[in-house]
């Protein structure tokens, strides 16, 4: 009877041990890598056909799982360029940023880099772009022009290092877009300077335009606000300058669509928009 106390010990030792190692054994069994015999290939193969399916996230999975396990190579190199733009088209846009500047680094001479400064680009250029601007007229040259400076400065990098690229007439295109966006911001600041009779900032911010960003349909629309700005100043020698300036170039008025994004009769939705500040 004494020795059956260290009896009932022993088999609750034996029983424990056992629900451990079965436990053990069922999370190896969770655990199993299912990617663990593929080849390179294998997994640049699969992770393309993710990419083309428009399963983004799983072609970034599959490129980063790839370079982990094969570093080497033709397929590993390939896959950090291609999961730059699988983490752009899922909406990452700092994880597709990231990874087109490792290339950059890792790879300075390879002949496909000037995609990945065409990435970068690309990613600038389109983000902050969401769901309620595809459906609501919205000016994006009235938001934080931040990233589309970026845009900007990331294709004249491009055009700079590879004048000749397949990727460099797309990028003019898209420079002369980011150029009129960022001289129209410049026009809704000094707008916003004008309707708060801060008179010298609007004829400042207007001046900027005009220095900066000459050939512009935003030039035509800064000088009629400089005018008016010193005009409410008192400043009339250099109001009549700013007139002056204007007839010479623009005699049959602004061309383009400037002038009529600051002084125009907004739509119901776009009071609505408006009122509800999502556009300041």
């Amino acid at each position: 009877m004494s020795h059956l106390p260290l009896r009932r010990i022993l088999i609750g030792v034996l029983v424990l041990i056992g629900l451990l190692l079965g436990a053990c054994s069922d999370t190896k069994d969770e655990t199993t890598d299912e990617y663990s015999d593929w080849t390179a290939e294998q997994f640049y193969r699969e992770a393309r056909d993710a990419l083309n399916d428009k399963k983004y996230d799983k072609a970034a999975k599959l490129y980063e799982k790839l370079e982990a396990r094969y570093p080497f190579g033709k397929y590993a190199t390939q896959a950090q360029l291609d999961v730059a733009y699988a983490y752009y088209k899922n909406d990452e846009p700092d994880s597709a940023i990231a990874a087109a500047d490792r290339f950059i680094k890792l790879n300075p001479a390879h002949p496909n880099v000037d995609y990945a400064y065409y990435i970068k680009g690309l990613v600038n250029y389109n983000r902050g772009i969401g769901f309620v601007d595809r459906f609501l007229p919205t000016d994006s040259s009235q938001r934080d022009p931040g990233s589309t400076m970026d845009s900007f400065k990331d294709f004249e990098e491009l055009l700079r290092r590879f004048p000749n690229s397949r990727y460099a007439d797309d990028s003019r295109k898209r420079i002369i877009a980011l150029r009129n966006n960022l001289a129209m911001h410049e026009i809704h600041v000094a707008d916003f300077y004008m309707r708060r009779e801060a008179y010298l900032a609007a004829a400042r911010r207007s001046a900027e335009v005009i220095r900066k960003y000459q050939r512009t349909q935003a030039v035509p629309v800064a000088l009629e606000i400089m005018e008016q700005a010193y005009r409410k100043l008192g400043m009339t020698q250099l109001a009549d300058d700013a007139r002056r300036i204007y007839e010479l170039n623009y005699a049959e008025g602004a061309p383009g669509q400037a002038a009529k994004d600051v002084n125009y009769d907004p739509s119901a939705v776009e009071k609505v928009w408006k009122f509800i500040g999502l556009e300041e």
